[in-house]
């Protein structure tokens, strides 16, 4: 008989959690997961998922008022706040629900309370004293809301777990932040008739994008009428009859309903007995691990955004499923976190994969760079002045495209497939040879014949 009370212990029951579980069950182990909020992890419950759907609400403004070009004679069309959180809210409890039913057909007990690591091989339910031991631990815990910036009066504002339960939309919005989560909000609140300012300390938005994506993006920002205040902070917010007064650094002061800091996330390991036990933290509370997704304490791992490596969550879930593999299944396997298609759900969307021009500049002696930037066919009737940008980046002496970018109306999903294609090596002779579909966007991707730089 076996010396532990399970062979799996997963501390959080996200994406990450959620996959390394079902598979470590099937492959024959006896697995547990803890998960003290609700089942589906940051992604499915107040991140990704909700979010996406809140993008596709604000996306209906640009459809009304464009479908006019084409002949439409659509009525002033009129929103309801509280049926988009309510339907919003329906869904999100579905996929709650089929989260559960897949932990519990693959095999794994799920228990709905808080977990602590006591040991390497010990965990502890603080609700009842109750201790579980376990051959290994994984802590699938993910990320929280980063603490506020420090200004007084930052207690009144809220962060990106509370802004999908707000009772009304607000008439104004301030949101403290200049990275995907932050722009994300913006458009959202700005599709939906909200004035949104954006408060960023940084010189331009999206640190890390390259540089074009981000100009871009500012640009079309504030066509759409979002005020963005760049190279300021937020020093101090107050109650005031109508809303909140919002005081920046450089001495202006705004009017706002609701302030929105989404300064980012961190790893949520606060409270969860890892140092206590040995598990090494980085110095932003990361769990710190090695290839295989293991601590430096042999029984316990580590998966997804509490490791802070690539914080998407098809990583968690990837790294969950090679963890299983590596551990339950005998096969060994690492996850490579460089080549990595994301997407920004900003309002024009974003979709890179590979290199930013700077970063392929210094890591390539030789360098071409393509470029399309033109208005969408669709804008010739709708009106509408928004571009599209399309990138390419390409090593001279391999031909091989290292880095391709997009910002414009289906990023995110052109982008899948670039990914494909990159990871499998394709040079720009490759795209040159492939006919193109017309009249598309996508088209633009293998018409590009010269290089602008």
């Amino acid at each position: 008989m076996s010396q532990f009370d399970v062979d799996l212990f997963v501390i959080g029951a996200g994406s990450g959690g959620v996959r390394a579980a079902r598979v470590a069950a099937q492959y024959g182990a006896r697995v547990k997961v803890a998960e003290e909020f609700r089942v589906g992890g940051t992604c499915v419950i107040r991140g990704c998922v909700p979010k996406k759907l809140l993008v596709y609400a604000s996306r209906f403004a640009d459809d009304f008022e464009d479908a006019a070009g084409f002949g439409w004679q659509v009525p002033s069309p009129t929103f309801d706040w509280k049926t988009l959180i309510a339907r919003k809210d329906a869904e999100i409890a579905r996929l709650e629900g089929i989260y559960r039913t897949n932990l519990e057909r693959a095999g794994a007990e799920l228990i709905a309370a808080r977990a602590v690591v006591e040991g390497p091989h010990t965990v502890v339910l603080p609700a009842t004293g109750e201790r579980v031991t376990a051959r290994h631990i994984l802590i699938a815990t993910g990320g929280r809301p980063a603490d506020q910036p420090h200004f007084a009066g930052r207690e009144h504002a809220i962060s990106s777990n509370e802004v999908f339960h707000l009772d009304t939309l607000p008439k104004r919005i301030t949101i403290i932040g200049g990275g995907y989560i932050a722009l994300e909000f913006a458009g959202v609140f700005a599709g939906l008739g909200s004035k949104v300012t954006v408060v960023h300390r940084g010189p331009h938005l999206l640190r890390g994008f390259d540089e074009e994506v981000r100009t871009s993006l500012e640009a079309a920002y504030r066509e759409r009428g979002i005020e963005i205040l760049l190279e300021r902070t937020v020093e101090r917010a107050e109650k005031v009859q109508d809303g909140l007064r919002v005081t920046l650094s450089d001495g202006s002061r705004h009017d706002t309903d609701v302030l929105l800091s989404a300064a980012g996330r961190v790893p949520y390991t606060q409270g969860l007995g890892l140092a206590a036990s040995g598990v090494a933290l980085n110095d932003k509370g990361a769990v710190i691990v090695d290839e295989f997704s293991r601590t430096n304490v042999p029984s316990i791992f580590a998966v997804g955004d509490v490791t802070d490596r690539v914080n998407l969550t098809p990583m968690a879930i990837r790294e969950g499923q090679a963890f299983a593999d590596t551990v339950f299944g005998q096969r060994p396997t690492r996850v490579d976190h460089k080549l990595i298609p994301t997407a920004v759900f900003s309002t024009p969307e974003i979709g890179v994969v590979g290199l930013t021009e700077s970063e392929a500049r210094a890591q390539y002696a030789q360098l071409k760079v393509f470029k399309a930037s033109f208005r969408a066919l669709k804008a010739t009737l709708s009106g509408r002045q928004e571009k599209i940008l399309m990138k390419l980046l390409v090593d001279c002496a391999t031909d091989k495209i290292v880095g391709a970018h997009m910002v414009g109306e289906h990023a995110g999903e052109q982008v899948q497939l670039l990914g494909v294609a990159l990871s499998m090596g394709a040079t720009k002779a490759d795209f040159d040879r492939t006919l193109a579909v017309h009249p598309t966007a996508a088209e633009e991707w293998v018409t590009m014949r010269t290089p602008v730089a």
